[in-house]
């Protein structure tokens, strides 16, 4: 990350004199309105000297519109201003032990409870830039941590956070009251909206008060007291969804060490460089400490807001809209990434920032320029696309095994003799005409021989390859392109199921085939096992040259109308449920090879109807071509 934005920080822009980037009704509301109650409030209303939080004190503070239809969202900061106070002094008046032991429990239904005592430690050394980290780190685990709860009613999770704590399925588990206090703090535009203004980097490390830290960790506590009763009342259990690992070396050795030298280059640019707002600043300073301290993931958080607030100014500047620098009122979008990267502004006109910063102007000193060339070269690791392209190249290798899965001699003789070959020789003939149709949409300029013609079996593989290493922009994907590679994404992934599936089948079966440990059923099975091979390994090309060809048109997708779009996703979820439908039957405790021919020849004839229609997106990709010669 910290090589990523060196190309950015040397943009050469008019220095305007920027205090604040909150507009003023965000301001007040984050600065001024929570202070304006003076009275003092007792702690122990608020929670017991086990940490049990009482959330009649709290809910109570929350006022609603005098239709009762809202919230009165100022009226609520106003109100809750002292409760925070008394949070916080209470908070600060323990010693970490103290902290841990009332506390703790409450923080593991996070799944980081680890986190906490760090942010207890910021509170204590009264810095607002680790302040302000920690309540970035706190409402992002607190965003996964509710997603998790969500789910254990419900299979899918919102989007945005502001749905999510809107959801009558959190409401069922916390309460509806409890929601309204969080959509104060951090579920609306209209409160207080900690989570945003800090994490699409508005909020100045001193612009954050750090009672409002202090509260958002005694209500994390507080929802754990009551997921608690929940989950005890309900019966059920509380799983939490796994990280993402990187787990490639490539992925992790992309870039060189980051020598001191370099480091010592940058101090004295970040404060120079007009592309980093002064009062900014001391973010990009601690990123540094936390770099050279090897807190990666801190520096990472620090850096990623720090572009997207670098950026906002140059969108700001070269497209004349100096108030997109603010953050937006309560009625408006905020200026953020899908904004900023976009081809075109909201009013239409053509986004000036892609074409502005074009090739960077740097300074000449070879220690930079070294990391400079890296990160121009640089690809996307972590993007859905690239993901996307790993899961297809990894199944691809898997497939490639299969001819190389030894049989036991006699097997493949019997499987031939005991199975009649008209349903297969079907799906083979379909095959070979869909790859026949899809091969002429791949690119010229990536075509293997014989690539527009019947393409044998054997040059599938680099085939795929080749579609694989064809580059898919991904500066800015929208949300509908973001959506179809979701699809594709968890259709690879059942892919990537069934060749490990089948493999492991087939090895486990080929041994007890030989051992001559296989009852007669389970002899006919395997039997059924190798003759299926020989359709399920080009079906699963055939689905992969489709994932490839797709992706290499991913962003064709917008210009499709809503009726045209929803056709295809459901097209696209037609081909997830066969995989789903094909991992389950292939699975060893299945074993539904007969079905799995079945399922099979249903699927392809679904694909074929579809590609008829031309309405896949290598048929708009070319459609689009065609207009424009």
């Amino acid at each position: 990350m910290l090589n990523s934005v060196l190309c950015f920080i040397f943009q050469i822009l008019i220095e305007d004199p920027i205090t604040t980037c909150l507009s003023p009704s965000v301001y007040d509301m984050i600065c001024k309105l929570g202070f304006e109650a003076r009275e003092n409030c007792d702690i122990s209303s608020i929670v017991t000297q086990n940490g049990e939080v009482c959330w009649t004190t709290i809910t109570d503070c929350v006022v609603y519109t005098e239709s009762a239809q809202g919230l009165d969202y100022g009226g609520s900061v106003r109100l809750l201003g002292p409760v925070c106070q008394a949070v916080h002094l209470h908070l600060s008046s323990l010693t970490k032990g103290q902290f841990e032991t009332r506390y703790s429990s409450g923080f593991q239904w996070t799944g980081v409870p680890e986190l906490f005592p760090e942010m207890f430690d910021a509170l204590g050394s009264l810095q607002s830039l680790a302040i302000s980290l920690s309540l970035m780190k706190l409402t992002s685990c607190l965003e996964r941590a509710l997603g998790d709860v969500y789910l254990l009613i419900r299979k899918e999770c919102p989007f945005l956070l502001r749905d999510l704590i809107a959801s009558e399925e959190l409401s069922q588990v916390f309460g509806q009251s409890v929601m309204d206090v969080l959509k104060v703090f951090v579920g609306s535009p209209r409160g207080l909206n900690l989570r945003n203004v800090l994490w699409h980097g508005f909020a100045a490390p001193q612009e954050i008060p750090p009672k409002y830290c202090s509260v958002m960790i005694l209500l994390t506590a507080g929802l754990g007291q009551l997921l608690k009763g929940y989950l005890q009342q309900t019966k059920f259990t509380l799983a939490h969804r796994p990280f993402i690992t990187l787990t490639s070396l490539e992925d992790l050795i992309v870039f060189p060490d980051v020598t001191y030298e370099v480091l010592s280059v940058l101090e004295e640019v970040m404060k120079k460089s007009t592309f980093i707002l002064k009062i900014m600043l001391p973010y990009w300073e601690v990123a540094l400490l936390n770099f050279k301290s090897h807190r990666f993931a801190d520096c990472a958080i620090l850096l990623l807001v720090q572009l997207e607030t670098g950026l906002r100014k140059v969108f700001a500047t070269v497209n004349k809209c100096p108030k997109r620098l603010l953050t937006a009122e309560s009625t408006a979008l905020y200026t953020t990434f899908d904004e900023i990267l976009a081809k075109h502004l909201n009013d239409g006109k053509i986004n000036q920032l892609p074409l502005f910063l074009g090739e960077p102007a740097m300074q000449e000193k070879a220690a930079v320029r070294a990391l400079v060339s890296i990160a121009e070269a640089y690809g996307a690791r972590c993007h859905p696309v690239s993901q996307l392209k790993k899961q297809v190249l990894s199944c691809e290798r898997s497939i490639g095994v299969w001819p190389l899965l030894p049989l036991p001699e006699g097997s493949e003789r019997e499987a031939q003799r005991s199975e009649g070959n008209s349903e297969i020789n079907a799906c083979h003939s379909l095959i070979t005409e869909i790859v026949a149709e899809l091969c002429h949409h791949v690119p010229e300029t990536h075509r293997v021989p014989h690539a527009s013609e019947h393409l044998p079996p054997e040059e599938w593989p680099q085939l795929l390859r080749e579609l694989c290493s064809i580059p898919v922009r991904t500066l800015f994907c929208p949300r509908a392109v973001l959506e179809v590679l979701a699809v594709l994404r968890k259709i690879g992934a059942h892919c990537r199921r069934v060749c490990g599936q089948v493999a492991a089948c087939a090895e486990l079966r080929r041994r007890q085939w030989e051992d001559r440990s296989l009852r007669s059923r389970q002899r006919r099975n395997y039997l059924r096992l190798v003759h299926s091979i020989k359709l399920l390994s080009p079906m699963l090309y055939l689905i992969l040259l489709l994932i490839a060809l797709e992706l290499v048109n991913i962003h064709v997708v917008l210009g499709k109308n809503t009726s045209e779009y929803q056709q295809y996703l459901r097209f696209l979820k037609s081909v997830l449920q066969y995989t789903e439908n094909l991992a389950a039957y292939t699975s060893q405790d299945k074993n539904k090879w007969d079905e799995a021919v079945n399922l099979t020849q249903v699927a392809l004839l679904k694909i074929w109807t579809f590609s008829e229609k031309k309405q896949m997106l290598i048929h708009l990709a070319k459609k689009s071509t065609s207009k424009v010669v």
